[in-house]
């Protein structure tokens, strides 16, 4: 009997108790809000797992080539939607470096050397373009930019780490 006793309180404690305790947390004002505050526990894993499988499941290939016009179209695009948060080359935005979590500078190297997300298929920094990313700050563009210009921003930053021709460089630099 005395285990029908104990289970149940468990059970009762673990339906009330601990909702109870959350919301208290959360109602209180104890949670990190703040961008200088420090994240939740396992903030990023909660978040980062879904999203992955997510780009992965909805993943598109490219209509279009990463040739001069594409690069430059992109580049015009990049500078007027995205420079603001993401930098452009040898200048990166302050603005991006105070967010939470902070902004990839995405014409900066980084893990492994890697420039930005060239090291990342095309389709995935459309699907982050089009879609936006929840808790990031950053937008979704899918109301705002045509399809084919955010192929070319993702054309773009694909190939950031390549040598650029001398009309894209001009563009992403002029000011």
């Amino acid at each position: 009997m005395k285990s029908w006793s104990v289970r149940i309180l468990f059970f009762f404690a673990g339906v009330i108790f601990a909702p109870l305790c959350a919301w208290a947390y959360l109602s209180f004002g104890r949670p990190p809000v703040a961008v200088a505050d420090s994240a939740f526990p396992f903030e990023r894993q909660i978040v980062r797992g879904p999203l992955h499988k997510r780009i992965d499941s909805e993943l598109q290939q490219a209509a279009l080539q990463p040739d001069e016009s594409t690069l430059l179209a992109g580049a015009n695009t990049y500078k007027k939607e995205c420079a603001f948060c993401h930098g452009l080359p040898n200048s990166p935005a302050a603005i991006g470096q105070n967010m939470y979590p902070s902004v990839p500078q995405l014409w900066q190297h980084h893990r492994n050397g890697v420039v930005g997300v060239s090291d990342d298929p095309p389709g995935e920094t459309f699907w982050r373009v089009k879609n936006g990313i929840r808790l990031t700050g950053m937008p979704a563009y899918q109301k705002t930019l045509s399809d084919t210009q955010m192929w070319q921003v993702s054309l773009l930053l694909a190939s950031a780490a390549k040598p650029l021709p001398k009309s894209v460089q001009d563009a992403l630099s002029a000011k």
